[in-house]
C-alpha cells in the first residue's frame, strides 16, 4: 500500500502565496505520476495540476500561470506552489499518486492513491 501526507494548507489573504507538499512512502515499487485535486462543499473534486515521472505537466485553466507543480523522485513528493490565489482557490486540496505498489504476496499492481486532504482558504 501507498500512503500519503499531506502539509501547507492554510488561511491566505487573496493574492497571496501558500506551498503544499505531500510526501508518498509504503510498498512502491514505481511512481507513474502525481497531483493535487481540490474539492468544494456539493461539487465533484477536480485536477489542479498534475506532473508524470517523466517531467511532463498539466494544469487546469485557472491557475495556469499561478500555480508550478514540481516533483522530487528521490523522495517521492510532490509540491504546489500557489501564487495570486484567489477566493475562488478555496477548498479541500488532495494529493494524488498514480503507482505501482506491492499488493497481496508479491504482486504488482498500480493504483490511485489519496491523501486525507488539506483545508486551503483564501479571505481577508
Amino acid at each position: 500500500q501507498v500512503q500519503l501526507v499531506e502539509s501547507g494548507g492554510g488561511l491566505v489573504q487573496p493574492g497571496g502565496s501558500l506551498r503544499l507538499s505531500c510526501a508518498a512512502s509504503g510498498s512502491i515499487a514505481r511512481i507513474n505520476a502525481m497531483g493535487w485535486y481540490r474539492q468544494t462543499p456539493g461539487k465533484e473534486r477536480e485536477l489542479v495540476a498534475r506532473i508524470t515521472s517523466g517531467g511532463s505537466t498539466n494544469y487546469a485553466d485557472s491557475v495556469k500561470g499561478r500555480f508550478t507543480i514540481s516533483k522530487d523522485n528521490a523522495k517521492n513528493t510532490v509540491s504546489l506552489e500557489m501564487n495570486s490565489l484567489k477566493p475562488e482557490d478555496t477548498a479541500v486540496y488532495y494529493c494524488n499518486s498514480r503507482a505501482v505498489a506491492v499488493v497481496g504476496i508479491g504482486g504488482l499492481a498500480e493504483n490511485d492513491y489519496w491523501g486525507q486532504g488539506t483545508q486551503v482558504t483564501v479571505s481577508s
